[in-house]
């Protein structure tokens, strides 16, 4: 592998965004550079005002480039706006002085299913090799969860899946069971399919402004959730499981975060006097470990709706930290595969309030009576997590010698 290979990511989540994929590109950006490459994130920016604004962070090279408002606007608006972000990022490149960079690599990330035109641009330009790290299977996640039929919408969204699809050379899905949506893209010659696990980078160390102790939940064995809490999650039978808890004194839920369904899910424990469980906006990704430091479980939710396989990136830190994990995901998920054969938690794929009850209470005497539990938790993230183990893969992947 040659040193000073220069790399160029393309997404449209990056620090100082707190999302879970800003997190992890952070993360990723600084293992390129720890294994002597010369990176490039390029991002699209409504904000600034010049065509492009470049800044460098822990010697990744970040390009903001110029391109219309995708965030807190309308559906019709929003999906408008990320149709003409690569053109718009693409014009805007052209008057940065990167124009004339050369690439040994092109990375991206999805979603957004919408980089590809500008991903293509680079690839040809530098006759080099492009890697697709795709985290969810859309338009057709959206479909299982019924947001979205089979007509016009779907189909114009299917389009530009599959030429995102069509310009890969390399495309890296989170789990097993996602293998399965590429079985004819993979037939054509000289194209990888692979799974490329979710990362993570070793856990910061600062003070979290949540202090557990100082609140009702003091002394108590907390199931922690923390990360968005949308239609995705499917939140309902947590906040259900909270409830049924309720009686025990020795046990809370503490919620971190934000999303769609966090003042409806506020108001329901208002409503049913839910007492166990509190509520918190969002905090700096740096202070998660600590925070779990401070609980017993972490909380896994997806909606049973999904047909997709997902492995959120809560759980990397939950394993990081050590923590057993309490699911609730969509049946035949490799995840509950992986917690079960893993001995790291418990897993329900069928959506039933009681069995999920149950299997939280067995969690809770196991957390007593298993001792080697958070070391197994440990270990599986350390051999399947980090992201020095993905930017060797994705490395290995564009080093292959097969023509684009």
């Amino acid at each position: 592998m040659t040193l000073q290979r220069r790399i160029a990511l393309i997404a449209d989540t990056f620090p100082p965004l707190r999302t879970s994929g800003a997190v992890q590109l952070r993360d990723l950006s600084r293992e390129f550079i720890r294994q002597g490459c010369e990176l490039t994130v390029m991002l699209p920016a409504a904000e600034i005002d010049d065509s492009w604004q470049f800044e460098e962070l822990d010697g990744v090279r970040v390009l903001r480039l110029k391109s219309p408002r995708t965030k807190d606007i309308n559906y019709v608006q929003r999906t408008i706006a990320e149709f003409m972000m690569p053109f718009a990022m693409r014009r805007s490149l052209r008057a940065s002085p990167l124009d004339e960079e050369r690439w040994d690599g092109v990375v991206w990330y999805s979603p957004s299913i919408f980089h590809a035109p500008l991903v293509n641009t680079l690839k040809r330009d530098s006759n080099c090799k492009a890697y697709l790290i795709i985290r969810d299977i859309f338009p057709e996640w959206a479909v299982d969860m019924g947001l979205m039929g089979r007509g016009l919408p779907y189909r114009f969204f299917d389009a530009v899946a599959r030429y995102q699809y069509s310009v890969a050379d390399i495309i890296g899905v989170q789990t097993p069971g996602n293998l399965r949506y590429f079985d004819t893209w993979i037939t054509k010659p000289g194209r990888k399919l692979e799974v490329l696990q979710n990362w993570l980078d070793k856990p910061a160390s600062m003070r979290c402004s949540i202090r557990v102790d100082e609140t009702l939940l003091a002394g108590r064995k907390v199931f922690v959730y923390a990360g968005n809490m949308g239609v995705a999650q499917g939140m309902d039978i947590v906040l259900d499981l909270a409830e049924r808890m309720s009686a025990r004194e020795d046990v809370g839920f503490l919620f971190v975060g934000r999303g769609s369904d966090v003042p409806r899910l506020q108001g329901l424990a208002k409503s049913k006097g839910i007492s166990n469980a509190l509520f918190f906006d969002e905090i700096h990704p740096d202070e998660i470990p600590d925070l779990y430091a401070q609980c017993s479980v972490g909380i896994v939710a997806l909606d049973p709706r999904h047909k997709s396989h997902n492995i959120p990136g809560k759980f990397l830190t939950y394993m990081q930290s050590g923590l057993p994990v309490l699911a609730n995901v969509n049946s035949g998920n490799d995840l509950a595969k992986m917690i079960r054969s893993e001995g790291v938690g418990k897993a329900s794929e069928n959506n039933n309030p009681d069995e999920l009850f149950k299997l939280a209470e067995i969690l809770l005497e196991e957390l007593d009576s298993d001792k080697q539990l958070p070391g197994r938790c440990r270990n599986l993230f350390a051999r399947e997590f980090s992201s020095e183990q993905a930017v060797r893969q994705i490395l290995s992947a564009l080093d292959r010698r097969t023509s684009p």
